[in-house]
């Protein structure tokens, strides 16, 4: 027999649907739309189906540098990727044992969490000004977001190592183990997927960061500060090719992440 379905059924299912909706209606809108005819506009009905637009990124624009800033916040993002793992995974083992002062120096670590990012973004384009150094995004871009990242990173490394057992340490350090071989063959072995979480993370965090990178990549944008700005001078369906692109980058991130995760539990299982 059917089970009954409650009455809270039906408008927890409708406002599930509402935000499915709200979630990737936008997102499905661009790839259609991105798929117009040459002659096609910026709004519905499409003229139309082609790739046209998307051959058309990739040549030379009368604005914006797509080619330039899609480099810079893939480079970027690696950057922050890589620090952000080294730095959270130090500082989880770091955490682990208390010491003095490590509740402020945690409430510090996040509180920038709290702080609205366009004002995280002036307060260190101004620094930069005060002590006379010009903005890049490889300079004080990177420190912007790594104020993001480092304290999503730091959160999950606490959680992670809360749940580690010293049991697997202890064992390493029995069998005659340094400190440095149990982290590099016990320790980072069973983190590793939560390391590929953090990193993927600070990756995503950094790639599409807006706000953060508005006052400190300096003259030459970000990708995210490329889209702004093509939005206000580019009036044809370039515009969502480019948006097409870039999720499908995000898209293929995540699915590298997951597909490594799942290749380390099998080798783990057929070990």
């Amino acid at each position: 027999m059917r089970a009954e379905r409650s009455r809270a059924f039906w408008p927890l299912a409708a406002f599930f649907g509402l935000f499915v909706l709200f979630l990737y209606g936008p997102t499905i809108t661009i790839v259609v739309l991105s798929f117009q005819g040459p002659e096609g506009g910026l709004t519905f009905p499409m003229r139309g189906v082609s790739t046209h637009w998307f051959r058309n990124l990739f040549e030379t624009q009368m604005v914006g540098d797509f080619g330039g800033s899609f480099t810079r916040s893939m480079i970027l993002g690696l950057i922050v990727t890589v620090i952000t793992v080294v730095v959270s995974f130090m500082a989880g083992l770091a955490f682990r044992r208390r010491f003095p002062g490590s509740t402020a120096l945690f409430y510090l670590a996040v509180a920038s969490l709290i702080v609205p990012s366009v004002l995280i973004s002036l307060g260190i384009g101004l620094m930069f000004r005060l002590i006379g150094e010009d903005a890049a995004w490889w300079s004080s871009g990177l420190g912007a977001h790594l104020t993001w990242t480092l304290p999503f990173g730091l959160l999950i490394m606490f959680a992670v190592f809360n749940r580690f057992s010293p049991a697997y340490e202890e064992a390493a350090r029995d069998l005659g183990a340094t400190p440095w071989q149990t982290i590099r063959h016990v320790v980072v072995p069973i983190l590793l997927p939560s390391l590929i979480g953090v990193g993927l993370f600070g990756f995503t965090l950094s790639y599409d960061e807006f706000a953060r990178s508005l006052y400190t990549a300096g003259t030459f944008n970000t990708l995210p500060l490329e889209i702004y700005g093509m939005t206000t001078n580019v009036t044809t369906p370039v515009l969502f090719a480019l948006g097409t692109v870039t999720t499908a980058v995000s898209f293929l991130v995540i699915g590298v992440s997951i597909a490594g995760v799942a290749l380390l539990r099998r080798r783990r299982a057929g070990g």
